[in-house]
């Protein structure tokens, strides 16, 4: 049987890690992570991962870290979560300085040789880390890593570093992992090609706002750059339409695929909130209530005075979303009053925008299908 493992950092993964030296060395640092021991009790009881603590301890057993200073923190560490219901089947301590560059130093992957001979489905494993080196084990042991970090901070880490294909999620939230853990990637990528339109969309409902809109119409791309960077949604969208002809199929055929993107990343929605729903702007106020519960349904209250907004017909609008609720089978309810054409368009796609990121949040501890007829 071809078995998984979380390789888990330890300092500022597993415990706080230190802020004057760094070092763990007495049981008055010892602060566990918040969150940890009820995320890795529900990761040993309910899922199939080995769990191995992956950790190097600068200078362990010299006179700059003296062994009795450290192993009782450690032994501490390990009975505590053994009480709470977790054992780790390997627990890996690198010794050496980084100037000593040895191969059992992570990132280098010589204290984890028996991982690599074939037993192991390491593209279905994970290295939980808080630093650059966790995640490039990750790319030398062939596996995905998981970040633990600030997201804004932990982005840009990665980016200059090259790991964005490695790192597949950064977060300083046990909870966020193990619900990643449990219920998976929901990621897509969608191709649509007609006589009138060719659309590429790719997204990630649990991203961080990421977004690279193009469809050759400057004020469309701003208002799909808030549904992503206010929902949450990591949202590409590259579109080449007829526009010689008119907005019409750009915009159409955009809520279309995007449409099928979102139902097709929710998949059989087990554990989300479902519903979503409001805000001001300025002069004005826009209320979207959406409901994922498989009926498409459209309400639309807003009048515009404008014939155009930008380069974008404001009876696309209407259209847009139709198009969309009918493509993601919600239900949607959209008010909006105000003076400013402008803001009234923005405020919709912006409360639109924040009912979806109500709308998609999971819990994985009441992993349940949001509806009493056991289908949506």
């Amino acid at each position: 049987m071809v078995k998984r493992a979380l390789f888990i950092d330890r300092d500022g993964t597993l415990v706080v890690e230190p802020l004057v030296d760094c070092q763990l060395d007495s049981l008055e640092k010892l602060e566990f992570v918040p969150g940890v021991f009820r995320n890795l009790h529900f990761i040993r009881e309910k899922l199939d991962f080995e769990l191995v603590i992956v950790t190097n301890q600068d200078g362990l057993g010299t006179t700059s870290f003296p062994e009795d200073t450290f192993w009782p923190a450690h032994e501490k560490i390990l009975q505590a979560f053994k009480n709470e219901g977790v054992i780790f089947d390997d627990v890996l301590i690198d010794r050496s300085f980084p100037e000593d560059n040895l191969p059992t130093r992570k990132p280098g992957v010589g204290m984890l040789e028996r991982y690599l001979e074939g037993d192991y489905d390491l593209m279905h494993s994970y290295v939980i880390g808080d630093r650059i080196t966790d995640m490039q084990l990750a790319q030398n042991l062939g596996c995905k890593g998981i970040l633990f970090a600030m997201p804004g901070e932990g982005e840009q880490k990665i980016e200059e570093s090259g790991l964005s294909d490695t790192c597949v999620l950064i977060t300083n939230s046990w909870d966020r992992i193990t619900e990643f853990l449990f219920a998976g990637e929901r990621r897509t990528e969608m191709v649509r090609k007609t006589s009138e339109t060719d659309i590429y969309i790719a997204l990630n409902l649990d991203g961080h706002g990421k977004c690279n809109i193009n469809t050759g119409l400057g004020f469309f791309d701003h208002m799909l750059e808030q549904i992503g960077r206010h929902s949450g949604i990591d949202l590409t969208v590259k579109v080449k339409g007829d526009l010689y002809v008119d907005e019409h199929h750009t915009i159409e055929d955009t809520a279309i695929v995007l449409g099928n993107a979102i139902a097709q990343a929710l998949g059989d929605k087990r554990g989300i909130e479902r519903y979503g729903f409001c805000l001001p702007m300025d002069d004005c106020l826009c209320r979207v209530a959406l409901d994922f519960g498989g009926r498409p349904w459209l309400v639309w209250d807003a009048k515009f005075k404008r014939e155009k907004v930008g380069d974008m017909p404001t009876e696309m609008f209407f259209h847009f979303f139709k198009s969309l609720a009918d493509s993601a089978r919600m239900n949607l309810n959209i008010y909006a009053e105000g003076e400013n054409e402008h803001h009234k368009i923005e405020g919709i796609f912006k409360a639109f925008a924040r009912a979806i990121k109500m709308a998609i949040r999971r819990d994985i501890f009441h992993y349940e299908l949001p509806s009493t007829k056991g289908t949506l």
